[in-house]
């Protein structure tokens, strides 16, 4: 069962909560005390972040928004199962920011449209709850750290792991310095439940989606059934592979562990390997290095076999001449170095070999309550995943994809906040088609 539901996370259905069971627990609270809600992406972690918010009593949803109708039809559905009433409907985001009655806005569209979304929100002067990654493109991640950098709402990131007690918790023991001189830190992503992405035609648009607003800046292309919901992550349009789902949240935790910043240089190698023949365009198997001084992080992801690194289908390493901690969302472990115990020195204390399980925390929840908090008490520095920490994750990420897409090691530039190899350049930036405009200050 833990292994089925690890599968279902990169899909949100991890998270998916029994809305009967909602019901039980919402209590009324007075109209001066509601926070309203509008979601813009209703299908996948969208609905799971708002039902997350609605455990909270205060939040009320008053808004849906999203290009196909069937989910609209279905969510709110759903949402009657919670004794929750209908809310209003949109098709057009803009329309819903129009709305004076919603403070807050949860964004849960395809990457490619966190940009527009999140910076369009905040001049409607809305608050925002934002999935994972913060764009798609490192041009669009520095707009929105500008954004929100310069405005005064409350801006969450869903890297809910940041909330999750037993990944702070290793991370502190990360820092203690127990693991003595750390060299590497891997973190991998074997995704066993992917199969392949069959080649289909592309076919008439369904009936009751606006694929005109799905698409957005994104190239105009015919419609086909593997490039919409779900396997739109598979597409370069539309988002980064399993570098930008998986990634972020992982890759987020090694420069958490390394208090690392960008890398000196990039390589990566991989491609197609398992289905080379399928429909899906980003690398299913991908090692990546990124060069820091000092150490060294590696990138790793598979689809289509669970035999990951130490026996875990995910997860982060940190490995350090007294010992290697092992961490992910079922708990942590450090495992001691017994080969060897000097290292020219004496002293070091041998470590015991240790496990530590997540308990029963939801980090998602408390992820959306630290959320919620910030939002009442209009205090920004208690995010546990501000803008900071996604720009960060995302940063990064997209550098590896850059470096798969050049084929080369490329080295960057601080100073300039680019690479040295302007063909790489070329890739940082946001390709916005169909009279889309890329937001400016």
């Amino acid at each position: 069962m833990k292994k089925g539901l690890l599968s279902l996370a990169g899909s949100g259905a991890a998270f998916l909560f029994p809305m009967e069971v909602l019901s039980m627990m919402r209590k009324p609270v007075g109209a001066n005390d509601r926070i309203n809600v509008g979601l813009i992406g209703c299908k996948g972690m969208g609905f799971s972040d708002l039902t997350s918010m609605l455990k909270n009593n205060e939040v009320d949803v008053v808004a849906l928004c999203d290009v196909d109708e069937s989910v609209l039809k279905a969510r709110t559905v759903d949402l009657g199962k919670a004794h929750i009433k209908k809310p209003k409907w949109y098709r057009d985001y803009r329309k819903l920011l129009e709305n004076k009655d919603i403070d807050v806005v949860i964004i849960g569209t395809p990457d490619h449209w966190h940009c527009l979304q999140l910076t369009d929100s905040l001049q409607a002067g809305k608050d925002v709850y934002c999935e994972k990654p913060i764009a798609n493109s490192v041009e669009e991640a520095n707009i929105m750290l500008n954004y929100v950098g310069a405005s005064n709402r409350m801006v969450q990131i869903g890297q809910w792991q940041r909330s999750q007690p037993h990944f702070v918790d290793a991370i502190e023991y990360v820092h203690s310095g127990k693991l003595g001189n750390i060299r590497l830190a891997k973190a991998w992503a074997y995704q066993g439940w992917m199969k392949p992405v069959p080649v289909m035609p592309d076919t008439l648009v369904p009936e009751g989606v606006d694929y005109k607003m799905w698409l957005g800046p994104a190239p105009q292309r015919a419609f086909n059934p593997n490039r919409f919901h779900f396997n739109f992550r598979w597409f370069w349009d539309y988002a980064g592979g399993l570098m930008t789902d998986w990634g972020v949240h992982l890759i987020d935790y090694a420069l958490y562990g390394m208090k690392a910043g960008t890398p000196k240089s990039v390589m990566a190698l991989g491609g197609k390997f398992a289905y080379p023949d399928d429909a899906s365009e980003t690398p299913d198997s991908l090692q990546t290095v990124f060069e820091y001084d000092g150490f060294s992080i590696l990138w790793e992801h598979a689809t289509g076999i669970d035999g990951g690194n130490y026996g875990r289908n995910h997860g982060i390493a940190f490995i350090g001449n007294n010992g290697t901690l092992v961490l992910d969302r079922n708990g942590w472990e450090v495992i001691p170095e017994e080969e060897f115990q000097g290292w020219g020195k004496k002293g070091i204390p041998k470590m015991e070999a240790s496990a530590f399980d997540k308990g029963n925390a939801s980090g998602l929840d408390l992820h959306t309550t630290n959320f919620i908090k910030a939002v009442k008490g209009r205090d920004a520095s208690i995010l546990t995943a501000p803008i900071k920490v996604g720009y960060d994750a995302a940063l990064v990420s997209h550098m590896g994809n850059v470096a798969f897409k050049t084929g080369n090691r490329i080295y960057w530039d601080e100073t300039t906040n680019k690479f040295k190899e302007e063909v790489a350049n070329e890739f940082l930036k946001a390709n916005y088609q169909n009279g889309w405009k890329l937001p400016m200050l």
